[in-house]
């Protein structure tokens, strides 16, 4: 549920305004909505390296933002219902006191988690002590203060939905644009600390004002209107569809492009301005225009999304979805406006669209990855989208519309049969979790029969099932890979192999009688599928260890001999965990490699160049950073692989091999080493391919 959406409040109380008393009002609600819409991003940022860099992180703390805004709502409204003016100053002074004690914003270190297959309610949890009463304070202060201006007579609070939108769209810009760029997570946190503060004297001065200035009047409300059943539930449908959309798409893009803020806060964004355009004073919401354009969106996304293989360069697809949510929830909050009540029956229309946002959120964050074995939900929400327009236009009568949203309806039910199958099809596996969708596919028989594990969209391994071609290193781990090269070349013999990310155990192949190599994941069902549907460790020639948990904390407390060779390869669907590739990382990487060891960094992604950062990485430690790509090869199950080496083993440097398949790395404007408390994706973005 939006910040602007407010309602006044029913207190019998009215008091006198001034010009300075209404500025007063203005910058507490403008700044309570700018920190409420930064502390968002603030808040993910500081954990995701606690949970593995998983995009389910943010999807999860979208499912507390929901949940939390409902229960700032419901306070706002039981105070102004139950307590009298002097009643609800009081509690509401006493709630921000309160929260000044969770100040420097930010969980504290205890709450890092251990080893857990789903930390999703712990997540839930530690934002509740973290963060629970500011965020709470926050989103209670603007309903609260409108209500209060509105029962002092104000005659136009609606202006100050202007004022909180404006505030909260700010934010989102501000913090991937300005906040993260320039500042590290220990300056945001301080920063926002300190206008926290100056946040709740404004709020506890309007407060003050309004509890000293009430005077005893009636107040007088327009004739209640009965609201049919029929009605609510449209209100708590279409709030909810605009949920599941904003959640789905916003797993879409982190799952298959980065996990980062930077991305976080572009499809919130998209979500808060459609609410602006359609309640604000003058909506452009017109139903017959928009239905329109809604089905030609559902068409694009549709298509998007018919193949479950659909990969575009960052610029290319995070428009297209951006794009095809915007026109939904323009669609789900301008019906939302077109059918809300009078102002009497407002404060029942909020808390109804508040709920359905809530039990949005809960399905998509909460619920689906446990019911589900695939990622079906976007699909599904536009499924949901087009039922409901076909519902809405045929209660409106109009034939054309009606046939028009009969078929999109019968296209986007064939678009979700037809992702479920697709994800069924030839899958020996399907598995899901907090971490993200595995899916394993076998070939066609044959002598060249072959299997596949993908996580979302992206292949994180293939074998072939017959010997002894199942023997040979595939995907990004071939011969002339830079890791295939660093370990048939470089590595001594016997060797301790330590690999960050074991997908399906690939790098086992180069295993040899006495050699370690010991594997880091995150995610059991990942071991599982390595184990039971795949032949490398079964029949590797080395010593192989798996280690369950997130791989930096993990090898930090190895207590085990040092390595020859650590190899990260940590991906899930695309997304690179930030925190294992900061300076940080390194050292401890570092403090567990041989002095004459290897660093091999898997830098393939469709959307980043990170072979810029690792090198910044080896510049500040005086390393050397050498590019080793490799080319496609579709005869033998090989591809296109990026790795970068960081050594200064003149060995591996004057490797013959090395040389050849050695690529300069190209240095990036505004690039600076990454560190645990900052880190930037906007120097590092790839630009589109031509097509």
């Amino acid at each position: 549920m939006p910040a602007n959406i407010t309602t006044p409040g029913p207190s019998p109380h009215a008091f006198a305004f001034t010009r300075p008393t209404t500025t007063l009002f203005g910058a507490a609600i403008f700044l309570s909505a700018f920190l409420l819409f930064s502390l968002e991003p603030l808040i993910a940022k500081i954990i995701l390296p606690w949970f593995g860099g998983s995009a389910a992180v943010w999807a999860t703390c979208l499912v507390f933002y929901q949940v939390a805004l409902l229960a700032g709502y419901l306070y706002a409204e039981l105070t102004t219902r139950f307590l009298a003016p002097r009643g609800q100053t009081t509690l509401h002074i006493l709630l921000l006191l309160s929260s000044l004690a969770l100040l420097p914003i930010g969980p504290p270190l205890r709450w890092k988690p251990g080893v857990s297959s789903d930390p999703a309610l712990l997540i839930l949890e530690m934002l509740a002590a973290a963060i629970g009463l500011p965020f709470l304070a926050l989103s209670a202060t603007t309903p609260l203060l409108q209500a209060w201006l509105a029962a002092g007579g104000e005659t136009a609070p609606f202006r100050f939905f202007a004022v909180s939108n404006f505030a909260s769209l700010l934010a989102l810009i501000a913090y991937p644009l300005a906040f993260e760029p320039l500042l590290d997570v220990s300056a945001q946190r301080w920063i926002w600390s300190a206008a926290y503060l100056l946040f709740a004297v404004l709020a506890g001065a309007a407060a003050w004002l309004s509890s000293g200035a009430a005077q005893r009047i009636p107040a007088q409300y327009p004739p209640s209107e009965k609201i049919p059943a029929l009605r609510k539930l449209a209100w708590f449908a279409l709030s909810a569809c605009g949920a599941m959309l904003l959640l789905s798409v916003t797993n879409h893009i982190d799952a298959n492009v980065a996990a980062v803020p930077l991305l976080w806060v572009l499809p919130l964004a998209v979500y808060l301005l459609t609410f602006v355009l359609t309640f604000g004073a003058r909506s452009l919401y017109t139903q017959g225009v928009w239905l329109r354009i809604l089905a030609f969106a559902l068409g694009i996304l549709a298509y998007a999304i018919f193949n479950i293989n659909f990969v575009e360069a960052i610029q290319v697809s995070v428009p297209i979805f951006l794009a095809g949510l915007f026109a939904c929830c323009m669609f789900c909050h301008g019906e939302l406006n077109r059918l809300r009540p009078g102002a009497r029956n407002l404060t029942g229309f909020y808390l109804t669209i508040a709920a359905g946002g809530a039990a949005g959120a809960v399905f998509v964050g909460l619920i689906a990855p446990r019911i589900f074995n695939g990622v079906y939900e976007l699909p599904l929400a536009l499924c949901v989208t087009a039922l409901l327009a076909f519902a809405l236009t045929w209660l409106d009568g109009r034939w054309p519309l009606r046939a028009l949203w009969i078929a999109v309806s019968v296209c986007m039910v064939i678009v979700l049969v037809r992702n479920v199958r697709a994800y069924r099809a030839s899958a020996l596996s399907l598995r899901r979790s907090f971490y993200g969708s595995l899916r394993v596919v076998q070939s066609r028989p044959g002598p060249l029969q072959y299997r596949t594990l993908y996580h979302g969209v992206i292949a994180h391994g293939e074998q072939y099932l017959l010997p002894p071609l199942r023997r040979r290193a595939t995907t990004y781990y071939g011969p002339d890979s830079g890791i295939g090269i660093v370990l048939r070349e470089c590595a001594p013999s016997p060797k301790r192999v330590a690999i960050v990310g074991l997908g399906v155990g690939t790098i086992a192949a180069y295993g040899k009688t006495g050699d370690t190599f010991r594997f880091f994941e995150i995610n059991p069902q990942v071991i599982d599928a390595a184990q039971a549907l795949f032949f490398y460790l079964r029949e590797t020639q080395a010593h192989p260890e798996i280690v369950l948990g997130d791989a930096r904390l993990s090898i930090e407390r190895d207590a085990s001999p040092p390595f020859d060779v650590l190899a990260l390869d940590a991906f899930s669907g695309d997304a690179i965990p930030v925190h294992l590739l900061t300076r940080e990382a390194l050292a401890i990487y570092r403090k567990h490699l041989k002095p004459d060891g290897v660093l091999a960094f898997n830098v393939s992604n469709n959307y980043l160049d990170l072979a810029p950062v690792v090198r910044e990485l080896a510049d500040a430690v005086g390393y050397q950073a050498v590019l080793v790509r490799n080319h496609e090869n579709d005869d033998d199950l090989l591809l296109a692989a990026d790795w970068v080496l960081v050594t200064n083993n003149p060995a591996v440097l004057g490797n013959e091999a090395v040389k050849i398949h050695s690529q300069p790395i190209a240095p990036r404007t505004g690039l600076r080493p990454w560190t645990d408390t900052y880190s930037s994706l906007l120097p590092i973005l790839k630009t589109p391919p031509a097509r």
